[in-house]
């Protein structure tokens, strides 16, 4: 199946995400395009890195996935292909493509002259063209040559110590919960049975198993479907409620 993601910042108010698949298409009506989002923060390369990077594996091995983002700015070296966990990324060298997994990708391809033209929209003009051509059976090595260093952005790390776990919201969610970059194994691993989750004015002493498991109005804390910790407010936006936002600091202290 020739199958194709689409993220962007682009909205859906306008015409830039229509004429970007029917580019796509008019290359390979048999195509298969699904959106993962086009309601990405404007220019926040952060917040589509997060999205794809949560979404792309659950996606057949071999899927290719256009990516959309900042991609006529200063900051943009070029346009890109690259192969990471057997999935094709096509999109502009800014760094967004860099954050998608804590390794480099197997295969780095820079586009060459040839299928690069001078447009105010590379999302169709460039873009769109090479994915719609992989997804249909072209290897990306045909677009381009290898690449040994692509641009990079570094996310957030998390600390961690017997003592304490030091990590930080990666995204605030739709609903206002605050997804952050502590992993449930290192918790787990570090955790002596005791401990306390402090955040803004708030401290938790429990780790739910879901969003319900508190009285509306409670703050709640979790370990979501990406193994990440979660906190939020049932039935109130968190982020509002708590005074937090992107980037802010959250602590585990163990007692040890």
């Amino acid at each position: 199946m020739a199958l194709v993601t689409f993220i962007s910042d682009f909205g859906n108010a306008d015409y830039y995400v229509p004429v970007v698949k029917a580019k796509m298409l008019s290359i390979n009506p048999q195509l298969s395009i699904v959106d993962i989002s086009h309601d990405i923060a404007l220019y926040d390369i952060a917040h589509a890195a997060f999205v794809l990077r949560a979404s792309y594996n659950e996606f057949p091995k071999g899927t290719v996935h256009l990516v959309a983002l900042n991609s006529t700015s200063d900051i943009t070296d070029g346009y890109i292909g690259i192969k990471l966990n057997e999935h094709i990324f096509v999109g502009p060298n800014n760094g967004v493509l860099s954050m998608l997994a804590d390794h480099d990708p197997g295969i780095v391809v820079k586009f060459s002259d040839i299928h690069i033209r001078n447009s105010s929209f590379p999302a169709k003009d460039i873009l769109a063209p090479i994915a719609a051509k992989v997804a249909s059976g072209a290897a990306i090595h045909d677009f381009g040559g290898p690449l040994q260093n692509i641009k990079k952005m570094m996310s957030r790390q998390f600390k961690a110590s017997k003592k304490q776990i030091v990590g930080y919201v990666l995204r605030v969610d739709h609903y206002g919960n605050l997804i952050t970059n502590i992993p449930k194994d290192v918790f787990d691993k570090l955790n002596p049975g005791k401990f306390e989750i402090a955040f803004g004015r708030e401290t938790l002493e429990t780790i739910q198993q879901n969003y319900d498991e508190v009285e509306p109005g409670d703050c709640w804390a979790f370990f979501n479907s990406l193994g990440l910790l979660e906190i939020g407010i049932n039935h109130g936006h968190g982020a509002d409620l708590l005074g937090l936002k992107y980037d802010s600091a959250i602590y585990i202290n163990f007692e040890v």
